[in-house]
């Protein structure tokens, strides 16, 4: 028996009934299906989901991430053509298992003794030999040697003579069943435990997605799912030493909440690290409050070792600031401004005024642990860092990244102070990198900085330069060196290295470029060395010939920095949160089931073959003349043994 690709084709019905019905049963439909779910999977798996929109819309742009959106591409798993899909699977497979299964299994008791023996010389295996044994006695041997090797066998008396009929392997198509059967499962299980049910009571049970802010008891009732929902796939986030009792379920264009039979209470988040400064190990010491009984059960739950309590599994999902305190210092870049503490909690934000500017500052993530590569194999820790962002009044943000302590990537360099910037997430931080005077503080760095914008400072200090760099007996080279000091200078402070490179490209001819520029360079280093003396910025580093190559570098960088002032990372207090993954899965054993279903399916499937034997046992005069044909489902080279086999088998009368 050959599987069906065909649709059911049903007689006494309308004819568009009769023509849905065999399009849904036919296996080219269902693997048609299965062919579209693979595409969709794969666009599942590359495309990162249930991301902000404006995520995708930095990657993508508009146009691009609005229609990608309106093809529910940013969760596809919970899309409703997805779901639909799967749906229609469900019904075109249980249809052909439900065409297919009865002749499954009539032909597992049919032994096809209707063969002929003029039929059996179409076989690709037969053979014939005469022995000198009585039918009956052959018969008998034939019978026996067919139950001894594990075949079933039937016998059928004819006028000219005995057939008899064996099988072996039916499990084959048992294997068809159990496969298929296992895809209905597993779609069945999907369907549950997907957001179908969760879309069903939105469309029928008058929930809305929650598009708003503010705190989760102020949400309404129509946008929560009742604590008897069947089924959900929510996060939870707890504070150390907080409760927390309803879950988030993310939506494409907001949230729903999920209320839970119980709260949970975060008593400790425990993480360790790799030497990389990934994380090794995550944690929570939890205790579960029951709503209706009051009972508590204490609990731990690590990855990949969930708790499960009342039909609801808890999963460490990850971890995340829980509203650390933090203390900040602004530090301003230009002249006169003053420098404040700012403290506030990690998630919250607090209001700046910049003059005739209002800035809110947001305080994004406090990491403590900050593992940098620096070589190949040299992993450092190098301390605490703060991200904030500075948003203005028409709603436009930077965000800013800023280390703590001073970094020195190597024993000769100057350690310097990381300060990072980006316009928009999805580009990466640039850092502005100020040398650290002697006291480890930028305090050295914007003196200077400071200075170089002070015009009295630098003539002072191109007055001291002069006294060391020119001869009082020539007073022509004084001059021309004092005016190429002040020329440098003022290039220098306008815009940094570049302006001086741009001077040289259009005053300079080309072929008196460099040793122009050395000259130049020369002049603004002499300079800066005298406006870095200590009583211009009170800290030691002037002798220091790496911390003033750097503190130039910086210095032309700092053109580039969009905000007034520094905000360094003073002090903190650290509140580690869980994040949970909440989940009531009734599918999830129908899934199992299905899994297990299909692992024996594909195994009878693939390693069990399908054999028939017919024999053909007729009177000889004093003999018995004996012919075989043998058939199986799949040809292998193994099959050309056993039939070598069994033809020596029953030939032994």
């Amino acid at each position: 028996m050959s599987v069906s690709t065909h649709g059911l084709r049903l007689k006494h019905t309308a004819r568009w009934v009769r023509n849905a019905v065999e399009l849904l049963s036919a296996m080219r439909f269902a693997i048609a299906l299965l062919t579209v779910l693979c595409i969709a999977s794969i666009i599942g798996t590359v495309l990162k989901q249930q991301e902000p929109f404006g995520n995708y819309v930095n990657q993508f742009g508009p146009f691009w991430a609005e229609a990608f959106s309106k093809l529910g591409l940013f969760a596809v798993y919970s899309a409703w053509w997805f779901l639909l899909i799967l749906l229609f699977l469900v019904i075109s497979t249980s249809l052909c298992v439900a065409r297919n299964t009865p002749q499954i299994l009539r032909d597992l008791q049919n032994f096809k003794e209707h063969l002929r023996e003029q039929s059996f010389k179409a076989f690709a295996h037969n053979a014939a030999w005469t022995v000198a044994s009585q039918p009956v006695a052959a018969a008998a041997h034939i019978q026996q040697a067919f139950a001894g090797i594990g075949w079933k066998a039937k016998t059928q008396e004819r006028s000219d003579g005995t057939l008899i009929a064996a099988k072996a392997g039916g499990g084959h198509k048992i294997g068809y069943i159990a496969a298929h059967s296992a895809i209905i499962l597993i779609c069945v299980g999907g369907l549950l435990d997907g957001d179908m049910l969760t879309r069903a009571q939105m469309w029928w049970g008058n929930k809305v997605v929650f598009t708003g802010g503010g705190m989760i008891a102020d949400v309404p009732a129509s946008s929560r799912l009742p604590v008897t929902n069947p089924a959900f796939r929510a996060n939870l986030l707890v504070a150390e030493g907080q409760t927390a009792g309803t879950a988030i379920l993310q939506q494409p264009t907001g949230v729903l909440l999920q209320d839970l039979p119980f709260s949970i209470e975060l008593k400790k988040f425990v993480v360790d690290f790799y030497s990389t400064g990934m994380p090794k190990l995550f944690a929570s010491d939890i205790i579960i409050h029951d709503k209706v009984t009051n009972e508590k059960t204490v609990a731990r739950v690590e990855v990949n070792h969930p708790v499960t309590y009342k039909g609801v599994s808890i999963f460490q999902s990850s971890f995340d600031d829980g509203g650390s305190h933090v203390r900040l210092q602004s530090v301003p870049i230009a002249a006169g401004g003053k420098s404040i503490d700012i403290e506030g909690t990690i998630g919250g934000s607090t209001p700046l005024t910049n003059g005739k500017d209002k800035l809110d500052l947001e305080f994004s993530a406090l990491r403590v642990l900050n593992v940098e590569t620096f070589g190949k194999k040299d992993l450092r820790n190098v301390g605490p860092s703060i991200t904030y962002k500075l948003r203005d009044a028409a709603g436009q943000a930077r965000e800013y990244h800023n280390y703590m302590l001073p970094i020195k990537f190597t024993d000769s360099e100057t350690a310097v102070h990381l300060i990072g910037v980006r316009d928009d997430p999805s580009s990466p931080f640039r850092y502005w990198r100020i040398p650290s005077d002697d006291k480890g503080s930028v305090n050295g760095f914007l003196h200077l900085s400071q200075a170089v914008q002070s015009a009295p400072a630098t003539q002072a200090a191109i007055g001291r330069y002069l006294a060391k760099a020119s001869d009082p007996t020539k007073p022509d080279m004084r001059i021309a060196l004092q005016t190429s000091s002040e020329r440098v200078m003022s290039l220098f402070a306008k815009d940094g290295l570049q302006g001086i490179a741009d001077f040289l490209e259009k005053n300079v001819p080309e072929d008196q470029r460099v040793k122009t520029s050395e000259v130049l360079i020369r002049i603004l280093n002499g300079v800066l060395y005298e406006l870095a003396a200590p009583s211009v910025i009170a800290a030691d580093v002037r002798d220091k010939p790496d911390w003033l190559n750097q503190a130039v570098l910086a210095l032309s960088d700092a053109k580039a920095y969009p905000a007034p002032m520094i905000f360094q990372l003073k002090d903190f207090t650290q509140v580690q949160a869980s994040v949970f993954q909440v989940t009531k899965s009734p599918g999830q054993t129908i899934v199992y089931t299905g899994a297990v279903l299909l692992i024996i399916g594909v195994f009878f499937m693939l390693f069990v073959r399908e054999r028939r034997v017919w024999v053909w046992v007729k009177p000889a005069g004093e003999s018995t003349d004996i012919s075989m044909a043998y058939a199986t489902n799949r040809k292998t080279m193994q099959s050309d043994q056993e039939f070598e086999r069994l033809r020596g088998l029953l030939g032994q009368t």
